[in-house]
């Protein structure tokens, strides 16, 4: 094409020199001879557009005390019923774009803010987390729901309970027996969950405020702020002996009463160096460490060779577990935060240019307004009968 282009000879045609190369010369005509770039010509004014003297009236009505909330279906039935017409529907919704005030007129609640939970426990019974998960049956669409407590810093499953159903008064059980039998006493422990229904009841809610525990909370929709409850079902359904699918509620509490007692007393925690939970939570894990260290001090003088980095030294657990850890640099203040009651909470109205703000304390006055005529309304019929013609005379 190149080549095509920088031809000077009068000499040689252009026909002959596409044919030589396998070039069609229309193509060689839009290289050499680009389309103009578009043009965009402004579309005129319809001869309907009502005039901007109008398109003000209308747009003070609409932002009148008895419209400013309200949306244009409503403000032209309204009108409409009382004998006015200002301007169709949509010509109110264009005036509206027009000024920036298309958006949601009415009181809306400010969107929430949820603080990201930060979490540290250094010993045993100063985190709780929990969760339900659901549990297969023979029959399809029934399962059991299976509430597990883990202690975050050893993984110790300080308390469960199977049922057929989930629900608030089953978790108050539940804490009230787990509470009692390891003697929480108040301000001791923290008690971490996502938003489900009987994490978030008011039941339990009261229970853990009168036993002076603490409640922290998942963000909305984050998992990964409830991991260790939400890994511990991954080791109880991944099991080599899982069951999959259970026939009723003795099956499964046998089955469940084994696992946990694997999984406390048994079961080597890769996030615990490789102790059991109840090494750590009973703090035995110092007796078993010492152990583990002769084995390998025993191991490192029969053959050092095997050893290239030196003497091997027995892992201890780790000595601070976190929910969502500070990152250096990070200055985020701590969590949890005891959340206040949905019906506490403040609804923000709208704030737009040209948008009301009335709170509900003057809902009752403000509908009682919209009985009389206001004064806008009426300069406006004033004014539209003075632009209006004269009616005919009868024949």
């Amino acid at each position: 094409m190149e080549q095509l282009e920088d031809l000077a000879d009068p000499a040689v045609p252009i026909s002959t020199a596409c044919a030589a190369l396998g070039v069609s010369r229309a193509t060689l005509y839009r290289h050499t001879s680009p389309p103009p770039p578009p043009s965009y010509r402004e579309r005129p004014r319809s001869h309907r557009r009502i005039p901007d003297e109008q398109r003000q009236e209308v747009l003070a009505v609409m932002n009148s005390e008895e419209f400013a909330d309200q949306p244009p279906a409503e403000v032209y039935g309204s009108l409409l019923s009382q004998g006015i017409y200002l301007a169709s529907m949509r010509t109110m919704y264009r005036i509206l774009a027009e000024n920036e005030q298309s958006r949601e007129r009415r009181n809306q609640r400010a969107p929430g803010t949820h603080a990201t939970p930060r979490l540290t426990a250094t010993g045993p019974n100063q985190v709780w987390t929990w969760d339900i998960t659901k549990l297969p049956t023979t029959m399809k669409g029934v399962f059991l729901s299976l509430y597990v407590i883990i202690d975050l810093f050893s993984r110790y499953v300080v308390g469960w309970l199977l049922a057929e159903q989930e629900s608030k008064e089953l978790a108050i059980q539940l804490f009230e027996d787990t509470i009692a039998r390891h003697g929480i006493k108040p301000g001791e422990v923290v008690v971490h969950a996502d938003r489900g229904g009987p994490m978030k009841s008011d039941g339990l809610a009261q229970l853990l405020s009168n036993l002076g525990v603490t409640r922290s909370f998942s963000r909305p929709r984050v998992s990964n702020d409830n991991a260790f409850s939400e890994s511990q079902f991954k080791t109880l359904k991944y099991q080599p002996d899982y069951p999959g699918e259970f026939t009723g509620m003795l099956h499964g509490r046998g089955w469940l009463q084994e696992f946990f007692d694997w999984h406390n007393n048994d079961h080597h925690h890769t996030g615990l160096s490789l102790f059991t939970p109840s090494d750590v939570f009973t703090g035995r894990f110092e007796e078993v460490l010492v152990v583990r260290q002769r084995a390998l001090d025993a191991a490192y003088e029969a053959n050092p060779e095997r050893f290239v980095k030196g003497p091997p030294k027995a892992a201890r657990p780790p000595a601070v577990v976190s929910i969502n850890p500070v990152a250096p640099g990070d200055h985020e203040p701590s969590y949890p935060e005891q959340e206040p009651h949905p019906s506490a909470v403040a609804h923000t109205p709208s704030t737009a240019p040209g948008r009301g703000a009335v709170n509900p304390a003057e809902g009752a006055a403000k509908r009682a307004k919209r009985v009389d005529r206001p004064s806008a309304l009426r300069e406006l019929e004033g004014a539209m009968a003075d632009r209006r013609p004269p009616a005919a005379a009868p024949p």
